[in-house]
Parts: structure tokens; sequence; C-alpha cells
């Protein structure tokens, strides 16, 4: 048998090897149910449950309404249809060289008899020892290591300034960047949920940044956005946040009729579906009080948007922003102005070559 445990961070280390080069696995499988594999799992990892969502539930009832032995038996029994039907669809025209990484949740059982019917063919399988849990706490370990590595700099102006254009701008022209807004499906401000787009759990969130800082390069610049700790419902890792909020910051700054207009550009969704934008604004009702938020909506069925979009600058991103950053962000009183005359991509692009320059 052809069986072989390997730490967390051995696996973690490992991951990062190119395709082909000795030592690094041929993919990651998962062992787990495809609930869970849904909340979190390792990058890239392909999904081959032992036991399904529903099959766990059926084991979980049998083990505590009869005993562990009974429930023992009907596991074995999945497990085994379910690891044939995985060998049928996937394994068949593998190579002897195809090695796996294999992982379940923490004691190794299901992977394990994957892992096991694997390595009695002939393949050599690495088994990660305390599966998705160990591997997990050692990425939040790794995240406050790496996260002290880098050289950031922090793209900071108020809400509509251009920062995450900016952003994609500078990834163009060939610059690092950490987008923890796109990582985040969220736009990282009290209207910023994105219709159709959930965001990821807390932990696929981790595992996302993670995924991203582990392939940067540290001798290079990093540019980030001046965010919150929280991007919608998820939280940015603390050291992660430490390390940003004492970086150096760029400030960008629009004409405030061009704000307006790249708000529009950006959140179409609500200049097209009064009804959603006005459902939105009412979380703004305990800060900005009934009769703004009324007045608001008013407009918005009236269709003068443009007028709201200007008031919720004046009224509440830009005092929100300026008491933020004053505070947070370290550098800010020494950031580097950074104008741009208009919201489009000749504007973002020159300034994006200028700011490259600048920070290598």
């Amino acid at each position: 048998m052809s069986l072989h445990p390997v730490s967390a961070s051995e696996a973690m280390q490992r991951m990062a090897l190119p395709s082909g080069t000795a030592g690094a696995f041929s993919c990651i499988i998962d062992a787990r149910s495809e609930a869970e594999h849904a909340l979190d799992h390792l990058p890239g990892a392909l999904n081959w449950p032992s036991l399904t969502n529903e099959e766990r539930i059926r084991v979980g009832t049998l083990y505590k309404q009869e005993s562990a032995f009974e429930a023992n038996k009907l596991g074995a029994a999945l497990v085994a249809a379910n690891i044939a039907r995985h060998l049928e669809r996937e394994v068949m025209q593998l190579p002897k060289s195809w090695q796996p990484l294999l992982y379940c949740w923490r004691g190794g059982k299901r992977s394990g008899s994957l892992g096991l019917v694997l390595g009695q063919i002939g393949f050599k399988v690495w088994l990660i020892e305390g599966g998705y849990k160990a591997f997990r706490a050692a990425m939040v370990d790794n995240i406050a290591m790496l996260s002290q590595q880098f050289r950031f700099v922090v793209v900071a102006g108020p809400t509509g300034s251009g920062k995450t254009r900016l952003l994609h701008a500078l990834k163009a022209e060939g610059v690092q960047i950490l987008d923890l807004e796109a990582l985040a499906q969220h736009r990282s401000s009290v209207l910023g949920r994105i219709p159709g787009q959930p965001q990821p759990s807390q932990k696929q969130f981790d595992t996302r940044i993670w995924n991203h800082l582990r392939q940067l390069d540290p001798q290079r610049s990093v540019f980030v956005e001046a965010e919150s700790k929280k991007v919608g419902n998820v939280s940015v890792p603390e050291s992660l946040v430490e390390a940003i909020r004492s970086s150096p910051c760029v400030d960008v700054q629009l004409p405030e009729s061009e704000r307006v207009q790249l708000l529009l550009e950006d959140y179409a969704y609500f200049a097209q579906d009064a009804d959603l934008f006005c459902k939105r604004l009412e979380v703004l009702t305990a800060q900005k009080g009934r009769a703004v938020v009324t007045q608001w909506q008013q407009q918005v069925h009236a269709g003068d948007t443009v007028r709201v979009v200007h008031d919720l600058l004046k009224q509440h991103y830009d005092p929100t922003y300026a008491k933020s950053v004053q505070r947070n962000f370290l550098q800010f009183e020494k950031a580097q102005q950074a104008l741009l005359v208009d919201r489009h991509a000749p504007s973002l692009q020159a300034l994006a070559q200028a700011l490259k320059q600048r920070y290598p």
C-alpha cells in the first residue's frame, strides 16, 4: 500500500510547487460531503464525497437512535459504493504516476477509506494529518506571516473616486493588487451587496485571501483599497488589517460630478431598479432618520436618482469616510495626492503608470 501522511504545513508548501515538478501533488481531493465542500475547501480541490449530504444524515441519525455499530455498517456500505463510483468515473484513465493529496474533516476516516483503495491500486497517495481542520489552522497562521512580508500601498479616497477602477488599471499594467471586494463579492459599503452574487462564507473568504497572498511576490509592491475591517458580512483577518493600515497611502481625488456618474455606472442595477434601490436605502433609516430616507425614496421613484446619489455622498459617505480614514490609516496624513480629471480609462491608465513607477 502507498498511503503517506503529510502535515498541513508541508502540504501547504508543496501546493506551491508547479505541476509536474518533484514533490508536487497531481491534484487535491476533498472527501467530505458536498455541503462541507461548498462552505470552504482547499484551492482547486475536487469533491469526491465518501458520504453525500443525505447519507451523512442517515448515518448520523442511525448512530444516535440505534448504535455506533449499526451506523458504521451502513456508513461502510455507502462509502464503498461511493468510492467505486469515483474510481469508475475518474480513475480508470490515470497513469501510475498520479499522486493525489486527500483530506476530509479531521479524523481521516473518509479520506483514509478512499486513500486505502487508491493505495492498494498502486497510486502514491498523500493524506493531510488532521484534515481540513488542521489545514485551516495552519493557513490562518500563514496569513499572519504573509501579511508581514508585503509592501502594501493603500489606495484611499472617498466613495466614488475610482479606487476599484484604479486597482484594475494597475493590474492591467502588471502591478500586483489585492482586491478584497472581489474576493468578498461585495462593494464594501452599506449599499454594497451585489444582486445575484452571494458572499462566500468567512472560511472561504479567508481561504481566498490566503490563496491570493501566497501567489504574490514579496519583492514588489501590492496595491490594496482602504477597506474597513468588514467587507459586507465577512471580516478581513486582523493581521492583514493591521499590515494594510500601517502602510503608505495614495489619496485618489475625482471631481464630484464624475464621482456621481461613476457610481451610477458601477451601481447601474440601482438606477435600473427603483424598488431595489429604495429597499436598500431602508438600512440607512437608523442613521439618517425616516424623513430623510423617505425623501430619497420619493426622489428615486420620481427619476431623480442623480440627486439622491449626490446627497448620499455629501450626507453619508463623505463624512463617514473622512472620520474612518483619519482614525484608522496611520500614514494617511502623508498620503500622496493622486488627482483624476475624469473617470475614464485613459486617465486611470495614466495614473496607474505613474504609481507603478513610484511604487515598484
